[in-house]
């Protein structure tokens, strides 16, 4: 087969991945001509552990900010935007929030540094906002290939070290399954990044469910991350967004994914809320007795959405021992992901939280590291 740039793959598409040792092929079947076409891609084995006496640490949440892509968004005519600023980069949403970012955030090395101090083995690294599909449409696949390429050259440079989530363009949908699969195939990626919105638009609109399906044919877990609400300016002042409505934004969002009953027909697309859940863990009782008990919004689910909520990924990006065991104790040992947001929290702060929570070796393995070997096929 020639290279999948020359390989159409649209909604009408199927992909099956079959696992032969340290390789992966992927199986594409095209229902419009009935012929399959394949490639053979490696499943990327890693060391153990690069720190002896620890246990292996992977971290699911941690950023980098390529400069392509820094280039890509300068060029964007509406926000959001990015300049120069007293020596860094600064990201503006108009005027309703700015976001600076840390050397870190573009070197590879002080990241490398950091993951050594908190002895962490493998980085799951993406871009975080905004995202490609926040930009106009003619620049949001050249964003989306800035950030892939650039993680791919650093994956490639560091396989045992770093691993990434690709980024897509959302808003145009054949766009979006082409990169998501070249991401996959090409550049062996282990997941795909989802914003609570996308520019304004629903994370349920119709227009998405063939990228969930295509997600979830490609077996490319959804990392559901915040970008600033669409109703950022009711809460701009203090400092807000950041605080809580990021937390707040992904809840919803992730509640309108089960209500809207996308992931009732799309039942092994698998996904992650960052956040330790955001507010969902704690308002499970209220929303399950609105459903169950009150009737409301029933129409596209056949369960309690808490019984939804058994198949999502959390991870541990909350910075306090009573969060982290109650996000424990609400996903079980094996639904909870290590992750450090880094580096706009120092993984650290993690580390030292899990380490003193008052739960077994085993189900720290599984935070630390099984469920990430699990969901992402990485470690």
């Amino acid at each position: 087969m020639g290279p999948m740039d020359q390989v159409v793959i649209l909604p009408s598409i199927n992909a099956i991945t079959h696992s032969l040792g340290n390789h992966k092929t992927i199986y594409i079947y095209d229902h419009t001509t009935t012929k399959y076409s394949y490639q053979s891609y490696p499943s990327n084995p890693r060391q153990k552990t690069h720190f002896q006496g620890i246990l292996m640490r992977i971290d699911c949440q941690s950023h980098v900010f390529p400069q392509g892509y820094i280039d890509v968004l300068s060029q964007n005519p509406v926000p959001p935007n990015i300049h120069q600023d007293a020596g860094s980069y600064l990201i503006t949403y108009g005027d309703i929030q700015s976001f600076r970012l840390f050397p870190e955030a573009y070197s590879v090395q002080q990241k490398l540094s950091a993951m050594d101090e908190s002895k962490i083995d493998i980085s799951l690294i993406s871009t975080n906002i905004p995202g490609p599909c926040m930009l106009v449409s003619e620049l949001s696949v050249a964003g989306a290939k800035a950030i892939n390429n650039f993680i791919a050259e650093l994956t490639q440079k560091h396989p045992d070290r770093l691993a990434g989530l690709a980024s897509i363009p959302w808003n145009l949908q054949e766009e979006a399954i082409r990169e998501m699969t070249r991401a996959k195939v090409e550049l062996g990626f282990c997941g795909a990044m989802l914003y609570s919105h996308i520019n304004g638009r629903s994370v349920d609109d119709p227009d998405f469910e063939p990228i969930y399906a295509h997600a979830a044919t490609l077996d490319m877990p959804i990392v559901l991350h915040p970008t600033v609400p669409t109703w950022g300016e009711k809460i701009m002042e203090y400092s807000m967004i950041p605080m809580m409505g990021f937390q707040v934004d992904t809840s919803f969002a992730l509640l309108r994914l089960i209500l809207s009953g996308i992931l009732e027909r799309n039942p092994s697309l698998r996904i992650v809320i960052p956040h330790a859940g955001g507010v969902l863990p704690y308002m499970m009782g209220r929303i399950d007795h609105q459903t169950e008990v009150l009737g409301r919004a029933r129409d596209n689910i056949t369960q309690p959405v808490s019984m939804y909520m058994k198949d999502i990924y959390l991870d541990t990006v909350s910075p306090s021992r009573q969060a982290l065991e109650y996000a424990y104790e609400f996903s079980g040992p094996n639904r909870l992901l290590f992750g450090s947001d880094h580096p706009w929290v120092f993984p650290k702060i993690f580390v030292d939280i899990i380490n003193k929570m008052k739960i077994s070796d085993l189900d720290k393995e599984k935070i630390y590291y099984q469920n990430a070997k699990s969901l992402f096929d990485i470690g």
